[in-house]
């Protein structure tokens, strides 16, 4: 496919996941993995705003300092359970300077709803999504972009958060189950099928978080 305008690539996107058989109760629940830094947050706005103002659910507001990636009970109980009786969810955000948990927010059971973070698709949540994206940047330079945008007082925490997300993709890895690749670029993004659309169903998935034997 070739690379387009945002616009071009997003509009018709939204329009795929309208369409989509309900995952979670009556919600469509999309997944944007991806490295930390990659672009995930900006391209789920921007796909949430063509989806009318769909909800976004950021897993940073799921990990805390303690638990990187050990949410997942939390993210089950929280928000997928009343999602799939076609509730409102009710979680508690992390609030990463004071250290400690947020009133509750609510998310309601939107036709489509976003789950954004480094994550969203581990096997854990898979069965419950309609579709996973994941954003196609290579985690060194991701790590890299992260790094810049968060400056030098959060070098020990970028440190740690690397090593983590290495441990958390060796064994649960996304990006080998992503049904759309999203790759940026200076004037727009690129989607293009992801390895679990490419790989038939007699063929095993080995491939880790790094470019796809496919393509």
């Amino acid at each position: 496919m070739s690379r387009l305008p945002q616009g071009s690539v997003i509009r018709p996107l939204a329009s795929r996941l309208r369409r989509l058989p309900p995952s979670c109760g009556p919600v469509r629940l999309v997944g944007v993995d991806g490295h930390a830094g990659s672009g995930k947050s900006t391209f789920a706005g921007r796909l949430a705003r063509e989806l009318g103002g769909a909800p976004v659910l950021h897993l940073d507001d799921l990990a805390t300092h303690d638990e990187l990636f050990e949410w997942t009970g939390r993210l089950l109980t929280q928000v997928v359970a009343p999602l799939r009786r076609g509730e409102t969810a009710h979680y508690a955000p992390y609030d990463w300077r004071a250290r400690g948990f947020a009133p509750p927010r609510a998310l309601p059971p939107a036709p489509v709803v976003l789950v954004e973070g480094v994550g969203a698709g581990r096997r854990a949540l898979r069965p419950q999504l309609a579709h996973l994206l994941w954003m196609d940047l290579p985690a060194e330079e991701s790590w890299a972009r992260g790094r810049t945008r968060d400056g030098e007082e959060q070098r020990e925490f970028w440190d740690g958060w690397v090593r983590a997300e290495r441990r958390h993709f060796a064994e649960d890895p996304s990006r080998p189950f992503a049904d759309l690749l999203v790759r940026q670029s200076t004037d727009g993004y690129e989607v293009l099928p992801g390895p679990v659309t490419t790989v038939g169903p007699d063929r095993q998935v080995t491939q880790g978080d790094g470019p796809s034997a496919v393509w």
